[in-house]
């Protein structure tokens, strides 16, 4: 069995995606929902599908092994971020090389690295009149949106689409390729 844990920091949507796309295939578990963020919807998501959470400080994430000890202990194979904000402290990258994958909301590497995120990449897309937007998972490293890429899918822009228009666009992308790839990778 792979047991996958996944960090995210907002609302959740492609995390709960994620645990009902692996729900009914029983070579996978999602083994915990680990957030940065104690206000996180996410959380109320993970309990409503039973999933173990961790709450943690940027302290703890940075400076101890916590979250290694949590992962080891939920015998953790695989991490998916999906809407986790932060960069990775590298004892986490070095226990888990390879092994690590994000999605990011645009093309990469157009609209990438710190700061770019959710509706800051929705907005930039659409003040710079692009044509085409869409999503990028890739697997993780010490920077930000710099890792290997492993799937691309494009979405058209319309000149009329608002930012929150791209965000929908986008929203469809990812619920739709996210647990795919994650499949595949696995």
């Amino acid at each position: 069995m792979k047991r996958l844990a996944i960090f995210a920091s907002g609302s959740g949507s492609n995390a709960e995606n994620i645990a009902r796309y692996f729900s009914d295939k029983p070579e996978f578990e999602i083994s915990a929902i680990l957030s940065n963020n104690a206000n996180a919807f996410v959380l109320s998501r993970a309990r409503s599908l039973n999933i173990p959470t961790l709450i943690f400080s940027r302290s703890e994430f940075n400076e101890t092994d916590k979250i290694i000890d949590f992962l080891a202990e939920k015998k953790v194979d695989f991490i998916v971020l999906a809407g986790f904000l932060w960069l990775l402290p590298l004892n986490l990258l070095r226990k888990y090389p390879n092994s690590i994958v994000n999605i990011h909301p645009a093309l990469l590497p157009k609209y990438g690295g710190k700061g770019m995120y959710g509706m800051k990449v929705h907005q930039a897309v659409v003040d710079n009149k692009e044509t085409e937007s869409g999503i990028t998972i890739h697997m993780v490293n010490e920077k930000y949106d710099e890792g290997k890429i492993v799937f691309q899918a494009k979405c058209s822009i319309s000149p009329n689409d608002s930012a929150e228009d791209v965000a929908e666009k986008i929203h469809k992308l990812e619920h739709e390729f996210f647990p795919k790839i994650i499949e595949q990778l696995l």
